[in-house]
């Protein structure tokens, strides 16, 4: 026993290490910008819906629900609707959930395993097995068993602590793509609303031109009845206002398409979901905008964090491969009692025990032992040269979403000129057009003129609203600064 006492106590101390490299979590980017250019204090401003400056705040912080700063109340009732039936969602919130079990049970690897181990025999010898002599002896008996087992395998050099740290990581990373979810499904929400806005407005365009085509063909019809054009001119206004009917075809079918795709993000069937109308003029554009430091955004980035936690598992798995190379020191034991009759089976008569103490040292499996530590580290460098990748990607959509931010700025200031200037054009050459002071073609040279630099004034204005929802999603979206939602009570 002496010698048991001493085994044991030296793994105890043993168990204070733990074989492997200890993770630490990467350095962030040294970068102070995410451009190339320094930023302006603001964006371009113009009048209209949509037009007022946008200023780039560095450091401000990002609300938990940013997608309010729309000031849309039918938005914030969508995304509402969305977090509770979005399927996308629960499935991450499962998969979070069950790795979170998972690291219990890894946990639970510390532990003793107990287990209690009753047992009946009834049981028949001949005396044949005690010599001749006894051959017509026969014994029938019966066995009462009942014993608790111990079995305890000493983490010696730390191969389930690093298990359970990787199963850790694993939880976390779990947590993190619920939170990539998350934000995915908000953002996407947000930009669908937008573009169903936009296209709406889109459609409202063609509609009033198609009404301004038909009494330009009105007039035009007139015109030959006097002899005053050729039928021609007549078949070529027909031929325009037949173009332009057929245009809104495809932009109905979009918005038709946008509307079930927002019905699918919020979990709910197309023909019952009962969306409501959502239109450019209705929404508010953020005008101070977050510009957090580069050096804090692969905290803020849940893709990003995610890729951390792969990378610290897969540290993890090179120290249980490294444990692996030592040896296990396992511990089991029982205390029971056994007798021939149930009524007086726990007297101390009946008491049976037994203590054992086993290590297993591998000496030769064909290098597969070292082979498994090898590809543990390689796949630690695999997963180092993923997570710099993410990094990359993170601060390349930024910087995207930040030009993106000035140039759609700029170029609804052009768009709305050109719309203004194109509108008025329209017009003189429209009255000019029924007095005969010009040709038919200098008419619908104006018409088309403007349709396109409405519509281009409408995608601009658009253009500024899903990008600015695009910038709170390359920041992170602001998860650090609501509760938790997952429900595992962490």
């Amino acid at each position: 026993m002496k010698q048991f006492g001493l085994m044991v106590g030296i793994a105890l101390c043993l168990g204070g290490c733990a074989v492997g490299p200890d993770f630490e979590k990467p350095c962030p980017p040294t970068t102070s910008s995410y451009t190339e250019n320094p930023l302006p204090c603001k964006t371009s401003q113009t009048k209209g819906v949509g037009g007022q400056a946008q200023c780039f705040i560095a450091g401000k912080d990002i609300p938990a629900e940013w997608w309010r700063l729309f000031h849309s109340c039918a938005l914030n009732e969508l995304i509402k609707r969305a977090l509770k039936n979005s399927p996308n969602l629960q499935a991450a919130q499962a998969a979070w959930r069950q790795a979170d079990e998972n690291l219990r049970v890894s946990a639970a690897s510390l532990f003793p395993f107990v287990s209690v181990q009753p047992s009946y025999q009834r049981q028949s010898f001949s005396g044949n097995q005690f010599g001749p002599q006894n051959a017509q002896d026969l014994t029938t008996f019966n066995l009462y068993n009942a014993s608790i087992n111990v079995t305890y395998t000493l983490d010696a050099f730390g191969g389930i602590r690093r298990q359970i740290e990787a199963s850790r990581a694993q939880t976390d990373y779990q947590k993190f793509i619920t939170e990539a979810t998350f934000l995915t499904l908000t953002s996407n929400i947000v930009t669908s609303a937008i573009t169903e806005a936009s296209l709406r407005a889109q459609l409202q365009a063609t509609k009033e031109l198609i009404n301004l085509q038909e009494k330009t063909l009105h007039i035009t019809e007139k015109k030959f009845q006097l002899g005053a054009i050729s039928r021609s001119d007549v078949f070529a206004q027909q031929a325009q206002l037949s173009q332009m009917r057929a245009s809104l075809s495809p932009l109905q079918k979009s918005l038709s398409q946008t509307r079930h795709a927002l019905s699918v993000l919020i979990g709910e069937y197309p023909s019952e979901s009962h969306l409501p109308i959502f239109k450019l003029e209705d929404l508010t554009l953020p005008r101070d905008l977050p510009v957090s430091l580069p050096s804090v955004l692969v905290r803020q980035r849940p893709d990003v964090r995610a890729a951390e936690e792969l990378l610290h598992a897969a540290s993890a798995q090179i120290g249980v491969a490294t444990a692996n190379l030592f040896p296990q020191i396992t511990l089991s034991g029982a205390y029971g009692w056994s007798s021939n009759f149930l009524p007086g089976l726990f007297n101390g008569d009946n008491v049976l025990w037994n203590i054992l103490g086993s290590l297993t040292q591998p000496i030769f499996q064909g290098g597969a032992l070292m082979a498994k530590r090898r590809a543990s580290i390689a796949a630690f460098e695999q997963v180092f040269a993923q997570y710099q990748q993410t990094v990359l990607q993170a601060f390349q959509n930024v910087a995207d979403t930040l030009r993106a931010l000035e140039i759609d700025a700029e170029q609804l200031c052009y768009q709305t000129e050109a719309e203004e200037a194109t509108w008025s054009t329209f017009q003189l050459t429209q009255d000019q057009y029924r007095v005969g002071a010009v040709g038919y073609l200098n008419m619908l040279d104006a018409e088309r003129q403007y349709l396109n630099a409405r519509i281009s004034r409408i995608q601009a204005q658009a253009s500024r609203y899903a990008d600015t929802a695009a910038l709170f999603q390359a920041l992170g979206g602001g998860w650090w600064n609501r509760p938790s939602i997952c429900g595992t009570g962490k």
